[in-house]
Parts: C-alpha cells; structure tokens; sequence
C-alpha cells in the first residue's frame, strides 16, 4: 500500500472516530446519562433530556450524515481520488 493511501485512511478514520464519539455522546450521554440534568430545560413542552433521547440523537445522527459525505468528499479531493 503507498504511503500517500496509508495517509488518505488514517485520515479517513480519524474523521470515523469523531464523528461516532459525536454520536455516542449525543445519542448515550445526552440521552440516558445527562438526562436527569438535561430535563430541567423544556423544549417544546417536553424535557430536554427526553427529546435528546426521542429525537434529538436522530436528528443528530442525520447531520452527521452530511458532515461525513462533505468531509470525504474534501478528502477525495485531498489526495486525488474523487470520482469527477
């Protein structure tokens, strides 16, 4: 493997890994750890708490949807890979 492919995945992988901690976080700690704290803010009627875990971590999880194609995409670019 050159080393210019070696840089692209680990590159790559970082961005994985960040992305998913976003998501745990948001998805686990916002959603069921943070709870307690997070439902003494309403939105919408609702405690803050519960929308995270009802709707807050999909909505977030979506985002990084985009955020995920838009990097790889800058990636590709990067080194020369995109399929344009």
């Amino acid at each position: 493997m050159s080393d210019n492919l070696k840089k692209y995945w680990k590159k790559n992988l970082r961005y994985l890994a960040i992305l998913l901690v976003i998501w745990f976080v948001v998805s686990y700690g916002c959603g069921v750890l943070f709870a307690d704290q997070l439902n003494s803010v309403m939105i919408g009627g609702f405690p803050l708490g519960f929308w995270f875990a009802q709707q807050g971590a999909i909505y977030v999880f979506v985002a990084l949807i985009f955020v995920y194609v838009y990097l790889m995409n800058k990636l590709d670019k990067e080194f020369d890979v995109d399929e344009e």
